[in-house]
């Protein structure tokens, strides 16, 4: 724990201007952001007496081991500001509204020749129409189906509409009419824009001139004896009102409005939003957030709103926001709407009438959506605490391990060795932290030595950065031996890519100013790094010697503050280093079931890796070896010639006809083609018979049984066993 008045600036030094300040902690994480329209003002209330703070404020505060600021012009371009910082850092003492789901949406794919309506869930496309969200996907398909009768515009994938296309029939919609099949030419792609577009424009709610029309086309077919006509048409009708029905009118008005209730108690707070399109509801979500800092409904209000609108603009954000309480002060936050709408919005707290009445419904969800959470977070919490705290029991720890690491290794046959590391903190997965390495310091198959080179890398990198960061004191380099802190782990890869080098630190941004203990911190972007943080556990998948392993290589980088354990897969039995016999935990322990989940998660993480490295050196070919041609210029020049062996045998001037290929290129590439050896000929492994063209297929394969792909001179048969 710190004390505050170890980093707390002198009031002369911090501006009394608009800005943004990040607290960090002692590993440099941006552990709160927040924004003040006076720096010396707002940043002086965290640095009194500790009594006279709000506990998760006081929490906060000797968390921390520095505080910064970035001073900028105006209340909202603060308010800017504070939005992006979360975003990035993920600050753990921020109010941050989490949903348990990902709320689904209506989608009509606009950006296609020939539209299609779905479900999205997930981050926005650009030319793509959106509605909702929706509480749940079944009440999207209800709807859809009812309008494709009307409207009968593609739903299929882009397989089974190029499938229809290329046999010349269409799907069974196609067949009952609720497809107009423009994949077999029924109709144009201009006649089915134009479906879709009459679709979209239902949703959005303009919906009575498209009843008039029907009801006149109805009226007007009865009068010409057309009664089949007018049959389909009234039923059309009936269809398009039984979709208006699932969203009743609930303003009259016909107004486009965001409503947005809270429930809150000491702990925690749900916010609940209904989206209401030309008077109906058209979308509901919520959130849930735990309440780590002193705030008010207001503050939530403007979370909310942020976390809402902050990736929005144009008509996603309606004309007016209703909200149980106003944020302080009101005006930079509906500048800020203002901005994002590109018109004016009106953010007020409704006082009367139907926005009332509709406002207090809202509140109820809340209400209810709160109390669930916490009927639900009460056995989640007391179950993962149990959990660690018999985990802490079984290993002889002193506190339960908050941060678990657990490590596996993956190969086939000794081809492809990989290793995974995943991160749980507080038994929850945290997959932005999860780690993958390529196996580099020796070739074939060896869990043990394998195990050992991961530890290592691993933790020279945490040495490294807590070296650079200045947390040693001077001349406490001495605790990694033969200087290798400061060394990258050679050949670690995150992400299928090099490990970055632990070199000088980038600047901050620009007016930032850092305050903290004389030198103990370096200025740098505050983004997490990649091997920064020590777990209080790590856990390797297998038993005595794998954990043997690991500990051998803490104790080679000198760090004995780290406790290890090993999981074996026959009998489950729980290893610690130095110990003959194993720990047994209970079939029933909630301890035993949580280290299952992290081993499992591991071979998972590790082996989805090896299959996607085996994969790509399987599809590899002789293009891969020529420098500077990706895979856009590669899909090309294939396309073009139709195989490597007819590109082997083009001329210069043939290649430089491919769209994207320079004269320079061209000749890199023939250079490359003619070093590289010519496949052997096919063979079918059903048949035995040679099939002299078959390298057309694929460049560096040749097919198998069933078309199966077998690397070139590979055996045909490889039934190796995955680990």
């Amino acid at each position: 724990m710190a004390d505050p008045s170890s980093y707390r600036p002198k009031p002369g030094d911090i501006p009394d201007s608009p800005g943004v300040y990040k607290f960090r902690d002692e590993h440099r994480r941006v552990i709160y952001v927040g924004k003040a329209k006076s720096l010396r003002q707002r940043l002086a209330n965290y640095f009194q007496d500790l009594a006279n703070l709000h506990p998760r404020t006081r929490t906060m505060v000797t968390t921390a081991a520095s505080v910064e600021w970035t001073v900028v012009s105006t209340e909202v371009e603060a308010l800017q500001l504070e939005y992006s910082w979360i975003k990035e850092f993920d600050p753990r003492f921020n109010v941050k509204y989490r949903d348990d789901k990902s709320y689904p949406y209506l989608a009509v794919t606009m950006n296609e020749e020939f539209p299609r309506v779905q479900v999205m869930r997930g981050h926005k496309k650009k030319g793509v129409r959106y509605f909702g969200p929706y509480g749940h996907a079944w009440a999207i398909r209800d709807t859809v189906d009812l309008l494709l009768r009307v409207f009968p515009v593609r739903t299929c994938s882009a397989g089974v509409f190029k499938n229809a296309a290329r046999t010349g029939r269409p799907c069974l919609l196609g067949y009952i009419g609720k497809c107009s099949a423009p994949c077999v030419g029924r109709v144009s792609a201009e006649e089915h824009r134009e479906l879709a577009e009459e679709f979209s424009d239902f949703m959005a709610g303009r919906t009575g001139t498209y009843l008039r029309r029907l009801e006149q086309r109805m009226a007007q077919a009865a009068e010409e004896m057309e009664y089949e006509r007018a049959a389909r048409l009234r039923d059309d009708i009936g269809a398009l009102k039984k979709a208006m029905e699932k969203s009743a009118v609930v303003l009259a008005d016909a107004t486009d409005a965001d409503l947005i209730a809270v429930a809150e108690d000491e702990l925690e707070a749900a916010v609940q939003i209904f989206h209401v399109r030309g008077g109906r509801v058209r979308g509901q979500r919520g959130w849930v957030t735990d309440k780590v800092e002193e705030v008010t409904t207001g503050a939530l209000v403007e979370h909310a709103l942020q976390q809402l609108y902050g990736e929005e603009s144009g008509d996603a954000v309606p004309k007016e926001v209703l909200v149980p309480a106003l944020p302080d002060p009101v005006e930079p936050v509906q500048q800020w709407l203002t901005d994002r709408r590109g018109a004016n919005v009106s953010l007020r707290i409704p006082q009367r009438g139907d926005k009332k009445a509709l406002m207090e419904t809202v509140q109820r969800n809340a209400l209810q959506a709160l109390a669930l959470h916490k009927t639900k977070r009460a056995s989640d919490l007391t179950t993962r605490s149990r959990a660690l705290e018999e985990i802490a029991e079984a290993l002889g720890l002193d506190s339960a391990p908050l941060r678990i690491e657990c490590y596996d290794i993956s190969h086939l046959q000794g081809d492809d060795v990989v290793a995974s590391m995943v991160v749980f903190e507080d038994g929850l997965q945290r997959k932005g932290e999860y780690r993958r390495f390529q196996i580099k310091g020796f070739e074939g198959q060896d869990d043990v030595r394998s195990m050992h080179e991961v530890i290592t890398r691993r933790f020279k990198r945490y040495l490294a950065e807590k070296e650079r960061t200045g947390e040693w004191a001077d001349g406490e380099e001495s605790a990694v031996p033969d200087g290798t802190a400061a060394a990258p782990a050679a050949g670690a890869t995150v992400d299928g890519s090099p490990a970055e080098a632990p070199g000088a630190a980038p600047g901050g941004p620009a007016g930032s100013t850092v305050a903290g203990p004389a030198g103990a911190f370096t200025e740098d972007d505050g983004r997490p790094k990649r091997f920064a943080y020590p777990p209080q556990l790590v856990v390797v998948d297998g038993g005595q010697p794998q954990v043997a392993a690991a500990q051998r290589a803490l104790d080679e980088l000198g760090i004995d503050d780290i406790a290890v354990c090993g999981l074996a897969k026959r009998l489950e039995e729980v290893w610690v280093p130095g110990e003959d016999d194993p720990v047994v935990l209970p079939r029933s322990s909630e301890g035993l079931y949580l280290l299952q989940r992290v081993r499992d998660e591991a071979h998972r993480f590790a082996i989805t890796y090896q299959r996607t490295r085996r994969a790509k050196r399987f599809r590899a070919g002789p293009l891969d070896d020529v420098p500077g041609l990706g895979e856009t210029r590669k899909r090309a020049l294939l396309k073009h010639f139709g195989s490597v062996k007819r590109l082997r045998s083009a001329t210069i001037d043939q290649i430089c006809e491919v769209s994207g290929i320079g004269r320079k290129t061209a000749e890199t590439i023939a250079v490359a083609l003619a070093q590289a050896a010519p496949a052997a000929p096919a063979v079918n492994t059903a048949t035995g018979e040679i099939m002299e063209d078959e390298e057309d297929t694929a460049p560096g394969t040749t097919p198998g049984a069933a078309g199966e792909p077998v690397p070139t001179g590979a055996p045909a048969e490889r039934r190796g066993q995955e680990t």
